[in-house]
């Protein structure tokens, strides 16, 4: 039975399923997967490569379309919005930090941060976009190109772009999977310090059982079911 929709859920799903074709047959990669997620939780989902965590995480943002199953992310059912409205969507509610970071390499640290921002038709948006970049400790690097960043700096450039536009909700997808360890827990603790700060829910991706304890909540992945 598919549940009502939580009240103050940021993000609602219910019964989800994506099944694919696989040689003759079909593979079914998510399982009748249910949860939501209130506003301001942090949420890890942990499971191993290939549970299904970045389909999931695809779903959700509406990326892709399920199978069967609905998500709703601020109120808004997913199913029933075309390509651009979900795309609209996106941009209002959600902000995104990848493992491999998804910088535009032609364009500066500002002028990637900015870019979301001008999207949404914002006239401050290089005053924004610099503020957000000397939060993340990059005041002195807006004109370098990604090539010219370490990989801590293009990630620092990636959550002064997610936060630019205050989500409601961080989707993060293994964060720290392309970099060393002291350089990943400097990372982590800037997300978790400016998720603070914002007050954003955050839904974090993740196979680092350590990382996962520092969410309120953890959700587990096997086989691409949702273990109890």
């Amino acid at each position: 039975m598919v549940t009502d929709a939580v009240s103050d859920a940021v993000i609602d799903v219910a019964e989800l399923s994506k099944v694919v074709p696989s040689g003759d047959g079909t593979l079914t990669i998510l399982h009748e997967i249910s949860f939501a997620v209130t506003s301001g939780e942090a949420v890890a989902i942990v499971g191993a490569s290939g549970s299904g965590k970045s389909t999931l995480l695809g779903l959700m943002a509406g990326l892709d379309l399920p199978s069967s199953g609905k998500i709703r992310l601020g109120g808004e059912d997913l199913g029933v919005l075309d390509e651009d409205a979900r795309a609209e969507l996106r941009g209002r509610l959600l902000g995104f930090v990848f493992q491999s970071f998804q910088l535009l390499p032609a364009l500066t640290a500002l002028e990637n941060t900015m870019l979301p921002l001008e999207l949404a038709g914002r006239g401050d948006a290089r005053a924004l976009a610099t503020a957000m970049l000397a939060r993340v400790g990059l005041g002195e690097r807006l004109g370098h190109y990604p090539k010219h960043l370490s990989g801590g700096e293009q990630q620092r450039v990636a959550l002064a772009r997610a936060f630019a536009m205050h989500p409601q909700l961080l989707l993060a997808d293994e964060p720290t999977g392309n970099l060393d360890a002291a350089t990943g827990a400097q990372i982590i603790d800037l997300m978790f310090a400016m998720n603070a700060e914002a007050g954003t829910t955050l839904i974090l991706v993740t196979h680092d059982e350590a990382l996962a304890r520092r969410c309120g909540r953890t959700l587990r992945l096997a086989a691409g079911r949702l273990q109890a």
